[in-house]
């Protein structure tokens, strides 16, 4: 079997792993059917980045450890939580919970120490073992940040307030009220620790950490009425990718109040993940500038910072929730409305992750265009009539039709 790739802008993208690359079987599927795939060719040499890398139903949000060592990533049903171990290339452990995950982020520089919020309005702290601690907040949850050096955790929601839980005294922290009905997103600046929060208004409100008040804020561009759904920082502390539920994507400078780039998603749907990728320097194509990823529901878009240019772009067959991109790498793991999570590896945008090297030449080698295959391919679809025709209506109920 081989590896389906596409192109667009002559940058190849392949799909590692996901719904698009192997068949899945549905869950009426006979044992016997199952062991009779044992000896098919295409089902045995499928291709599984990670192992069991997928949930029941669908996978709400993925993020890679610190270390580069695990990926942990939430989904339904059941609620649940599941890590993986790259060295191993497959499922470390699952731990279900009482409800469906929001946000979480990662504490620790491995797994170990993770903070969720979930929505039936609690955050929840996990440990090695188990679920560590839960606490409520006062109002319905939607997105979640760590500011390490206070060892404060922000959550906003459906309120105008920004509620602080310290982990290091064990108690709720005064507030951050802001000037919108709601806050959709809560980041923290990688450099020098700044606050932002996306509202529900549009715009965005900076907070200084050390006096804790707004010492500055972005004005709605263009959309009107349109929520921030996204806000990512650069790591040089500088540059802010704004996003809208409108599907615009606005880059900021923040010494500047006006955006430098405006981007359209052209579904005009919400966007729902940004990421800075800093310029790739290696055996790889080397990229002029830094670039920004956006993800809506039905579309992922690389495209440059500084000149717009796009750079490609990936139309995943189920829903996207959430993109995280292996650092220092070309490799994408996706989570969305699909029991499969998908993995994509773009060799122009970085080389393969350390533990999974040998994709660099497993994709020359699999390459093959894109093919639809079905399980249903050993089967015949009939009508009620077809049916009383050939006289074997009578066959209706038995295990030899299904409806």
């Amino acid at each position: 079997m081989g590896l389906p790739s596409t192109s667009t802008n002559n940058v190849k993208v392949y799909t590692v792993s996901g719904s698009s690359l192997s068949r899945k079987l549905p869950d009426w599927l006979a044992r016997r059917k199952k062991r009779e795939l044992q000896k098919d060719i295409e089902w045995t040499s499928r291709v599984e980045l990670l192992q069991d890398f997928e949930f029941p139903q669908a996978s709400l949000k993925v993020r890679t450890t610190a270390d580069g060592n695990f990926c942990m990533a939430t989904g339904v049903y059941k609620p649940q939580i599941r890590v993986f171990e790259y060295s191993d290339l497959s499922m470390k452990f699952e731990r279900h919970t009482d409800s469906e995950n929001i946000d979480f982020q990662i504490l620790s520089d491995d797994w170990t120490k993770s903070v969720h919020l979930q929505t039936n309005r609690a955050v929840e702290f996990h440990n090695e073992g188990q679920m560590h601690y839960r606490v409520r907040i006062p109002r319905f949850g939607r997105s979640l940040a760590y500011h390490s050096p206070s060892c404060d955790v922000l959550v906003g929601g459906a309120g105008n307030e920004v509620f602080r839980i310290n982990i290091d005294q064990g108690r709720f922290m005064t507030p951050m009220a802001t000037q919108g009905k709601g806050v959709n997103v809560v980041r923290v600046n990688p450099a020098h620790q700044l606050f932002g929060f996306g509202l529900e208004d549009g715009g965005v409100e900076f907070w200084d950490p050390r006096v804790r008040t707004c010492i500055g804020s972005l004005a709605p561009q263009g959309d009107d009425g349109a929520e921030t759904s996204a806000l990512a920082f650069r790591q040089d502390g500088l540059g802010a990718a704004v996003g809208t539920s409108a599907g615009h994507v606005l880059l900021y400078d923040l010494r500047q109040a006006r955006p430098w780039q405006i981007k359209d998603q052209r579904f005009g749907l919400p966007v729902r993940v940004l990421e800075w990728l800093e310029p790739t320097r290696g055996v790889h194509v080397e990229a002029p500038e830094a670039r920004v990823l956006s993800a809506d529901a039905r579309s992922i878009k690389l495209w440059g910072a500084t000149s717009g240019k796009p750079f490609t772009a990936i139309e995943p067959a189920a829903a996207v929730n959430d993109v995280c991109v292996v650092p220092g790498s070309g490799l994408m793991l996706v989570a969305g409305e699909s029991s499969e999570m998908q993995s994509y590896f773009v060799p122009q945008l970085g080389p393969a992750p350390r533990w999974a090297n040998f994709l660099e030449n497993l994709t020359e080698e699999m390459e093959t265009t894109a093919q639809q295959h079905s399980v249903y391919d050993d089967y015949k679809f009939v009508t009620r009539r077809e049916l009383d025709s050939l006289g074997l209506g009578h066959l209706v109920g038995s295990n030899v039709l299904k409806p």
